[in-house]
């Protein structure tokens, strides 16, 4: 049975794919998006599907967002502000965009008494924190907080063992760990995620949230710098500059691709055992971000542009997590399915019709007066 869809951000890389699939699976699609600037500078993107109903408004706009529900089945909740390290000068803005618009889209529709089919929800794996980690002496399980420049100075980059510092390895982080960190961004994303599962518990609106890993893919803006680290160190390389890394380049992340995410979107979509629940959508697979810039360099065939290792620490960064896919796989059925590198070729290829302007001393810059890189 075809549904009407709302995508709320529908025009950002993620949501822009999620249009495109879900218009060509027979569904109406209808797109919110205030087209930002420092996303979109040239307005709406080209890839933006025609056959999609746009609507530009920002989630915030109650009176857009109530008009925009109307005869509405589903609704898939993408619009957020993102930037980690962005978030901790421009709080109001993190926090008004990312928990006061997801109050603004519930209020519609608690005011509307709409019936939804469902309503998805993308949360973030920054909520964690640091991931879980493995003490080796014993096998033993554990998290710890996010480092401070005493913690650097006394054991490394790497987390150790408060107690007895030992250094620990990275283990998988199911969805059922604590959200630790403190970061406006992922707190922000945590608000939202506990608003959606409470109040969809209490109107009987089916709510799945998914928790989001590092998202990648073609379409991806390279010209904003507060995106993905990967699109980031690809936009300098393009632009024969060395990618910057922090720390020693061996902290690692878990890449998902956007192809992936639809797919996950879609089987959250058709299962009912996953409403009031959260999923981590991600590889499992952690994967060191100094390598990723090695490895962009010589698949560009840019392999005499090495990595910048600054040995700096930006405060409030994690050292590692990584995606535990239990949950997702025994009741969404998620499963990962596309090849890394043959991902990494695809953003490549989409690169060369992209704008590429590399921004990144402007963030670095921005993280600087602020006294967050030291």
């Amino acid at each position: 049975m075809p549904y009407h869809i709302l995508i709320t951000g529908g025009a950002g890389f993620i949501g822009s794919f999620l249009t495109d699939y879900f218009l060509s699976s027979g569904h109406r699609v209808r797109i919110l998006d205030n087209l930002d600037p420092q996303v979109h500078p040239h307005g709406a993107p080209a890839y933006l599907n025609s056959k999609a109903e746009f609507r530009q408004a920002d989630i915030r706009d109650k009176q857009a967002v109530y008009d925009a529900l109307e005869g509405i089945d589903v609704v898939i909740h993408a619009a957020a502000a993102v930037g980690v390290g962005q978030s901790m000068y421009r709080v109001q803005h993190y926090v008004d965009t990312n928990a006061g618009g997801t109050a603004v889209l519930f209020e519609c529709l608690i005011e509307r008494k709409q019936t939804l089919k469902k309503l998805i929800v993308f949360t973030s794996m920054t909520g964690y924190g640091e991931g879980l980690y493995r003490r080796p002496s014993d096998g033993s399980l554990l998290r710890v907080a996010i480092r401070t420049q005493e913690d650097i100075a006394r054991f490394g980059w790497d987390l150790a063992d408060p107690a007895s510092g030992e250094i620990l390895e990275i283990a998988p982080t199911p969805e059922d760990s604590a959200l630790l960190a403190r970061n406006v961004y992922a707190l922000a994303k945590r608000w939202q995620e506990d608003l959606a599962l409470s109040l969809g518990e209490v109107y009987d609106i089916p709510t799945t949230c998914l928790r989001l890993f590092n998202v990648f893919g073609p379409r991806q803006s390279l010209s904003n710098p507060y995106t993905g680290v990967l699109a980031i160190f690809l936009s300098r390389l393009l632009n024969g500059e060395r990618p910057v890394v922090y720390e020693d380049g061996r902290q690692s992340r878990d890449f998902v691709s956007v192809h992936d995410v639809v797919r996950a979107v879609d089987l959250a979509i058709q299962n009912p055992a996953t409403n009031g629940q959260v999923f981590n959508i991600g590889t499992g697979i952690a994967r060191e971000v100094g390598q990723i810039a090695q490895t962009l360099a010589r698949l560009i065939g840019r392999e005499d542009i090495e990595p910048n290792i600054t040995g700096q620490f930006r405060k409030g960064d994690i050292r590692h997590c990584v995606a535990d896919l239990t949950r997702s796989r025994a009741i969404l059925g998620f499963e990962p399915q596309t090849n890394w590198e043959d991902a990494l070729q695809e953003i490549i290829a989409w690169s060369a019709t992209a704008d590429k302007i590399d921004n990144f001393q402007q963030v670095d810059q921005e993280l600087r007066k602020h006294g967050l890189v030291s």
